[in-house]
């Protein structure tokens, strides 16, 4: 029989790449689109499983990572471009879910 679990992974871009990592397993690997790179990850993730020889997390240890996202000061001239309102706001949605909260947690100080 076999289970299927939400497990939680990390998408990036890096440059031309996206990049997906699972931090609970401590894997990553890249692909040309965001798609791609999560059935990458997919296929990572079950043939980590099936090694006799890596050690497994318990269904516990799988399920217990969670998500937070703390807000950052950023220093004025860290960033290389100024991002519009639209595009933080289109940014949050993706990155926090949903818009009303996550925008809401943006702020300017």
């Amino acid at each position: 029989m076999t289970v299927q679990v939400p497990v939680p992974i990390l998408l990036t871009k890096e440059g031309k790449w996206f990049v997906a990592s699972c931090p609970i397993l401590d894997i990553a690997t890249q692909g040309r689109t965001e798609r791609e790179v999560k059935d990458n990850l997919e296929h990572l993730i079950y043939e980590y499983l099936r090694d006799p020889d890596t050690v497994k997390p318990s269904l516990d240890a799988l399920m217990s990572l969670s998500l937070a996202n703390i807000p950052v000061r950023i220093p004025e001239g860290v960033l290389h471009s100024k991002a519009s309102t639209a595009t933080i706001r289109s940014w949050s949605n993706r990155i926090l879910g949903h818009p009303s909260r996550a925008f809401s947690r943006l702020r300017v100080v």
